[in-house]
């Protein structure tokens, strides 16, 4: 599996997006089980979860349980990058925020029992409060990194603006910026930009979004994955990990085929044509 830097660790080019094993009413557990086996069978070591993926608010954590108890029941090395976030919280099945610095303890520390680590490798502010001065959360989440609660940080759903400020309060601290991109939504590419520029990685959530539209399938995508005998997903794929070597996608999957066919796309050799195409599309 190709590589890529996550602050001081290397991890798998495409990591594992694990929300859609966790957020419906009815979650299949056993096969969540067998989709966590199957990617790290495949080489995927990171893992991308949240204390807030959980159908509502009577079940919340539980993504992060699930995640501690497939990687328990794998055996998985200490190689595998689990990142979670705090941040957002339910009520009810409705998704709400708080920013405040000493919520983000307490979810950090209720996150670690979960988990069941001493330090979390990878802990992410979910998303920016409007209620709460971000330089505050920002604060918040350098408290945590100078408790050593946390070994690095990222944040998730961040303007440049709010990239920057980040970077100058939590310094080499903060490896990883967390945002959608995908084919359909591409609007995050400033945020690649200053990724690359400041030596982030840029994990890609939803990096499949609107690829099932009948649009995109009909589209370019749909007509270099015919070219290359592949799915228009591993192409999507293929196309995200060329444009910077910052990027991660993290494509979510609750079934071990999705995953299968995912990580094939770091073998997919696009050529400049596709490329082209594919960014012009």
């Amino acid at each position: 599996m190709e590589q890529r830097r996550v602050g001081s660790r290397t991890v798998s080019a495409i990591g594992l997006g694990a929300m859609p094993m966790s957020v419906r009413e009815q979650n299949d557990e056993e096969r969540a089980l067998r989709t966590v086996a199957r990617a790290l069978e495949l080489g995927v070591t990171l893992i991308d979860t949240a204390d807030a993926y959980s159908p509502d608010e009577a079940t919340f954590g539980h993504n992060e349980v699930l995640m501690a108890k497939a990687l328990r029941e794998y055996g998985a090395a200490d190689d595998v990058l689990v990142a979670t976030k705090g941040g957002h919280t339910r009520r009810g099945t409705d998704w709400e925020l708080d920013g405040r610095p000493e919520y983000l303890r307490e979810a950090c520390i209720a996150s670690l029992e979960r988990l069941g680590v001493e330090q979390i490798g990878l802990y992410q502010h979910h998303r920016p409060d409007p209620a709460v001065p971000y330089e505050e959360t920002m604060g918040g989440l350098r408290a945590l990194l100078d408790e050593g609660l946390i070994a690095a940080a990222g944040i998730s759903n961040a303007d440049p603006a709010q990239i920057r400020s980040a970077h100058s309060i939590l310094g080499d601290g903060l490896v990883a910026v967390q945002n959608q991109f995908s084919p359909k939504y591409r609007s995050s590419q400033p945020e690649i930009d200053v990724c690359a520029e400041l030596g982030l990685a840029f994990l890609a959530w939803s990096p499949l979004g609107g690829m099932s539209d009948a649009g995109s399938l009909a589209g370019e995508f749909a007509e270099v994955a015919h070219k290359h005998d592949v799915s228009p997903q591993q192409v999507a794929l293929a196309w995200e990990l060329s444009l910077s070597d910052v990027v991660v996608p993290i494509p979510g999957a609750s079934r071990p085929e999705s995953v299968e066919d995912s990580v094939g796309a770091v073998d997919l050799k696009l050529d400049d044509e596709d490329l082209s195409r594919l960014s012009a599309s």
